[in-house]
C-alpha cells in the first residue's frame, strides 16, 4: 500500500468554517488538489494507497482524517469538499479512528504522535524538503511519504522533524499536489 502524509497547519477543523470560498478556510482548495493527485489518475482511482491528513487550524484541532482506495469509497473529483465537510462534521473530539463512511475515518491526533506510529509499525517515513536525498536514489519499498503544505511546518516542530530522512523531488519547488504526482510516478517506475 502506498501512503501519504499531507500536513496543513491553517486547514480548518470545523465544517462551519468551509464556505464556498475554499481558499479561506484554510486553504482547504490546496487539500482537495492534494486528494485528487493521490486518488485519481485518468478515467480511473488508484487502487492500494492511504493518505493521511492532518489539519492544525482551529477550532478543534489536531484532526487526522484517514482516506482509502477500495471500491466503496464515496469519492469523486467534483465532491472531495463535501466529503471532507462531512467527516468533519462527524469528527468526535477523541482519539481513535471513527469510521464515516467507506475508506474514510476521523480522529483526534497530532502529527507528531501519528508519524511515531508510522515509524513504529515498520513504515520508512520520507519527509518531502528540496534539500533532501534525490527521491531516485532512495529505497521507496514501505514508503510513506511527508508533504506539507505552502506554509511548510511550524518552527515548533524542526527538532521532531530532523530525525525524519529528507528526499526530494527535483530542483524546482511544486505544489503538494504535484509533489504527489511525481512521487506516484517514481514508485510507478520502480514496480
Amino acid at each position: 500500500m502506498r501512503e501519504f502524509v499531507y500536513y496543513s497547519k491553517n486547514a480548518v477543523t470545523a465544517v462551519n468554517l468551509i464556505g464556498d470560498n475554499l481558499m479561506k478556510a484554510g486553504r482547504m482548495d490546496i487539500v482537495c488538489n492534494v486528494i485528487i493527485s493521490v486518488f485519481f489518475v485518468s478515467n480511473a482511482m488508484r487502487d492500494d494507497v492511504r493518505l493521511h491528513m492532518i489539519f492544525d487550524g482551529g477550532p478543534n484541532n489536531p484532526r487526522h482524517l484517514v482516506m482509502e482506495s477500495n471500491k466503496e469509497m464515496p469519492i469523486s473529483k467534483k465532491n472531495v469538499a463535501g466529503l471532507i465537510k462531512r467527516m468533519l462534521y462527524k469528527a468526535k473530539d477523541e482519539e481513535g479512528l471513527r469510521e464515516i463512511c467507506p475508506g474514510c475515518s476521523i480522529e483526534k491526533k497530532s502529527f507528531e504522535k501519528l508519524i511515531k506510529e508510522l515509524d513504529a509499525s515498520g513504515l520508512n517515513v520520507l519527509l518531502l524538503d528540496g534539500k533532501g536525498t534525490d527521491v531516485r536514489e532512495v529505497d521507496l519499498d514501505k514508503a510513506v511519504f511527508i508533504v506539507g503544505d505552502h506554509d511548510g511546518f511550524p518552527g515548533s516542530m524542526k527538532k521532531f522533524l530532523k530525525k525524519i530522512d529528507a528526499v526530494t523531488v527535483g530542483p524546482k519547488t511544486l505544489f503538494a499536489s504535484q509533489v504527489v504526482t511525481v512521487l506516484h510516478n517514481e514508485v510507478d517506475r520502480k514496480i
